[in-house]
């Protein structure tokens, strides 16, 4: 064997998010045999939608070969399930600081791909997620979110994207809150529920591909001319072994020996309320099926969804554990809950039924890694926050690469990534994330 390596840290069972009710979080694979080595051509590890669109890549590209689709909780727990539901076509707001016209209209035609790709595939297998094509909103409360908004709107104009501009008074009859003073809208977004997306894609994957769930990997054993992977499924361990192995992990992929000390585990917060009443919509007095993002990186994300739903995120932290704890998310409720009440104060007798935090995979230099890790190993890794669309894309082209295919969007995602820059260790990095994210919290406080 090249390489034996407990995985350290598994993803923790922490609070879901609330896009479901918690009966709608069951394991939806099938058991891998627990008295017996299972051997598969292909192993993807992870299905968030990096994992998704791997996979089903892969099963189209190689028909005749089996996939396994492992996953440590049930689809729709992890990452994926637990975003804000925007599918982003734009480059992410650091990318766009950037000058490089070129690059960032290779980020353009990966991401506007990526949205392509789940497109048909929620019409092809009628994935009822409230995929709605809205476009989304980037809005400013003060001078600082401003004039992030006005260098947004410079980006844009670098890449001939175009966008309408809102004053005051048009967010105010779309949002039902006045606090903001203008915003941006581009068109080219989506709007989803996250959870239902990702079990939807994970329950039409071609025949040849099995999903496991609820199978953590537990151990990850590389050798010369196969992997072998130990999973854990219901107390019982067993082992898949597998000769290529696509690992779709992101801030889990320094557990499996790659990309030590490259990515900081950021996680962020989301609280989302019941559906709003006939009289609380009156009361709300804006439209349904929006999103928007603040101009401002540090400030706060709000949705209204198609059936009378808000949600709010906001706040950060580091998660050295990949999760976060039930005394955290008290103070977060409290928090959002400030939030709420700043925007829709004539909504006060309308609660949050569900509040929880959710993982990125950051790096320093804001790069993203996309390739070959090993023999035989592939990853993509460290989206920066904005997985649904890079994730899908580099899902899909890591299949591609690694059954030998070359495509001009496949140049375009090796153009556009690179390696992370490498982070002190723990607890030094955890420090030094922490102190970051306070000072941005103080930098963006009137934004939040």
């Amino acid at each position: 064997m090249g390489h034996i390596g407990d995985i350290g840290k598994l993803p923790p069972k922490d609070t879901p998010s609330g896009w479901v009710p918690l009966s709608e979080l069951s394991v939806m694979g099938i058991a891998p045999h627990t008295n017996q080595t299972s051997k598969f051509d292909w192993v993807v590890v992870g299905a968030g939608f990096t994992g998704l669109a791997a996979a089903r890549r892969l099963a189209e590209l190689n028909p005749e070969h089996s996939i396994a689709l492992i996953e440590a909780m049930p689809i729709g727990w992890g990452a994926s399930g637990r975003n804000s539901g925007f599918v982003i076509d734009l480059p992410h707001k650091f990318d766009l600081d950037s000058d490089d016209k070129e690059r960032l209209s290779a980020i353009l035609r990966l991401n506007t791909t990526a949205l392509t790709d789940l497109e048909q595939h929620t019409q092809n297998h009628q994935i009822e997620c409230e995929w709605s094509k809205v476009g989304k909103l980037q809005a400013a409360m003060n001078e600082r979110g401003t004039a992030k908004m006005q260098g947004f709107m410079k980006a844009l104009d670098r890449i001939d994207v175009p966008y309408s501009v809102l004053d005051r008074d048009a967010l105010r009859s779309m949002t039902g809150t006045g606090i903001y003073t203008g915003a941006v809208h581009t068109s080219g977004g989506v709007l989803m529920n996250p959870v239902k997306l990702a079990r939807g894609l994970a329950g039409s994957m071609p025949e040849n591909v099995q999903v496991m769930d609820g199978c953590p990997v537990i151990k990850f054993s590389r050798g010369d001319d196969f992997n072998t992977l130990t999973v854990r499924y219901q107390g019982v361990s067993t082992q898949i072994q597998s000769p290529k192995t696509l690992l779709c992990t992101n801030a889990f992929t320094s557990e499996f020996g790659f990309l030590k000390n490259r990515m900081a585990p950021v996680i962020t917060f989301a609280s989302i309320t019941r559906p709003l009443t006939d009289e609380e919509m009156t009361a709300y007095g804006g439209e349904l099926d929006w999103g928007l993002t603040p101009a401002d990186p540090g400030g706060t994300t709000l949705r209204m969804t198609q059936d009378r739903r808000l949600l709010i995120r906001n706040q950060y932290d580091y998660a050295g554990n990949y999760g976060a704890r039930d005394e955290q998310l008290e103070k977060i409720v409290l928090q959002h809950r400030a939030s709420f009440l700043t925007r829709y104060p004539q909504l006060e007798a309308v609660s949050f039924v569900s509040t929880w935090g959710g993982i990125c995979g950051l790096s320093r230099n804001h790069v993203s890694f996309f390739g070959q890790v090993a023999n035989n190993v592939w990853n993509s890794s460290c989206h920066n926050g904005v997985g649904v669309a890079r994730g899908t894309i580099s899902g899909r082209l890591m299949a591609e690469a690694a059954s030998g295919q070359r495509s001009s969007l496949l140049e375009d995602m090796e153009k556009v990534s690179g390696q992370p820059a490498l982070n002190p260790p723990d607890p030094f990095l955890g420090l030094g994330v922490r102190t970051r994210l306070k000072l941005a919290a103080w930098q963006s406080r009137e934004e939040v």
